[in-house]
């Protein structure tokens, strides 16, 4: 029966975000009241509020998977592999499949997805909120691996991993949302990862 009524909760959880996500990508985050959110997905606007404490969170649940994903990595590398091997590798693999998550996806939707979070000032910054965690949770993982000398390199290398991953994505997503065919655009989201990658382990 847990196991049940915790398949519900994510059922009602993901039919929320999906309500909201539709009505904020037609009309505009900040035009779209809970309220109406809360009728769309037939649940009380109490209800909404248990599943996502405040409105931005209904937009980051497509992203909240990936909430600690560095950090994972780093974690569940091969023996002897670098830290910064196993993330350049995680971040091409994420590229092949064109996760929406590295910008390299064309779907229209995805596009305005993140128009949308980009455009929206109070998303935006909630999403820096979940980009420091991501950022701490890193450095954390980042000391225990013997090839970071001390904690200091371990949080400037999490902060330059974060910002790279951001630039990256940005720069595909621009380029996609440009007009250009993600055929075209691909070759150079890896040539680009790959420098970025090589930068982070220049002594």
């Amino acid at each position: 029966m847990t196991g049940l009524r915790q398949l519900q909760r994510e059922h009602v959880r993901e039919a929320i975000s999906t309500a909201a996500i539709s009505l904020f990508l037609a009309r505009g985050f900040d035009e779209v009241p809970v309220t109406e959110i809360a009728a769309a997905a037939r649940v009380s606007k109490p209800t909404l509020f248990k599943y996502f404490p405040a409105k931005e969170d209904l937009v980051l649940h497509r992203i909240s998977d990936h909430q600690g994903e560095f950090a994972r990595v780093v974690r569940q590398r091969a023996a002897g592999e670098h830290p910064l091997t196993a993330l350049h590798r995680h971040f091409l693999d994420a590229l092949a499949r064109h996760d929406p998550v590295t910008g390299l996806n064309d779907q229209p939707e995805v596009i305005a997805f993140r128009r949308m979070v980009f455009g929206t000032p109070s998303v935006a910054a909630r999403l820096l909120h979940h980009m420091s965690m991501d950022e701490d949770a890193l450095t954390a993982a980042l000391v225990e691996a013997p090839e970071i000398p001390d904690a200091v390199t371990a949080s400037l290398l999490a902060a330059q991993v974060l910002a790279a991953h951001r630039v990256l994505a940005k720069h595909n997503w621009q380029a996609l949302a440009d007009g250009r065919a993600l055929a075209e655009v691909e070759p150079e989201a890896v040539r680009r990862a790959d420098r970025a990658f090589a930068l982070l382990r220049h002594d």
